[in-house]
């Protein structure tokens, strides 16, 4: 599959976590949103952030995606510090989010929204390659087993499952390092949900690190390696999914044990 040569290459080994979060703080004003937060993730793990509304996890999201600055404390990617100006920095350096509302273009087609901002083109006029992205976005969505009638379907005819696997599938074929997922099947029925969280599951084959966002702690619990806990900003713990349990990290959520 071809990929944005503007990318870094992939993760340097296994023992390097792909992103390192070290004290990271983040104030609005007078308003403490996140105190103190430190997570590594490594490549081909899934980690869950939980917490009830307000907790920071929104925010953290948007840190690591670029989107805000922390106050204080260091992310590295690889290894290495970096700072991002905002979220097309952080997309440069292979990080994709998906986010509640998508951010699909309902008017055009699948394979317009995954090169959406990074259309292959040609010649000094600069003409869309529609041939070459309608061939890598049947490509993907086909690997990823994302059920739709084809490559030139236009987003508003599709599901919500299929609208939400057409944005994992943009952001898989970009990220080279790290998917965001912020709440993927909130919006879903039970069916589309088992399908959405089937492909999210089969990123892990691809060797790429997820930070997923999600209410449900039977989903997080299907999905994910790895348990964060947030509540009111504060880090309570993290904890491997295989080792713990719904009540346990309920009562981390709540502080009532």
């Amino acid at each position: 599959m071809t990929r944005s040569t503007a990318h870094n290459e992939g993760p340097k080994s296994d023992h390097t976590p792909v992103l390192k979060l070290e004290n990271i703080h983040k104030s609005f004003g007078g308003v403490v949103a996140v105190e103190d937060f430190s997570l590594q993730l490594k490549a081909g793990e899934i980690v869950a952030l939980v917490g009830d509304n307000g907790a920071g996890k929104s925010t953290l999201i948007k840190i690591v995606s670029g989107v805000h600055s922390p106050t204080h404390g260091t992310i590295s990617l690889d290894g290495e510090t970096v700072t991002f100006a905002d979220a097309s920095t952080a997309r440069s350096q292979g990080i994709e989010v998906v986010y509640q509302d998508l951010a699909l273009a309902d008017l055009q087609p699948v394979y317009m929204n995954l090169f959406l901002g990074r259309e292959a083109v040609y010649g000094p006029l600069k003409l869309l390659e529609r041939k070459k992205m309608m061939s890598e976005t049947q490509a993907l969505v086909d690997e990823l087993d994302v059920r739709i009638p084809s490559a030139k379907a236009i987003i508003r005819d599709l599901s919500g499952g299929q609208r939400q696997g057409v944005a994992i599938a943009r952001a898989t074929h970009w990220a080279t390092k790290l998917i965001l997922l912020d709440e993927p099947t909130a919006a879903l029925g039970v069916a589309e949900t088992a399908k959405v969280e089937k492909i999210i599951a089969s990123l892990k084959a691809r060797n790429i690190a997820i930070l997923i966002i999600s209410h449900s702690l039977d989903q997080v619990f299907r999905l994910s390696d790895r348990i964060c806990v947030l509540r009111r900003g504060v880090q309570i713990g993290v904890k491997e999914t295989a080792k713990t349990s719904k009540n346990e990290i309920v009562s981390m959520i709540t502080g009532v044990s």
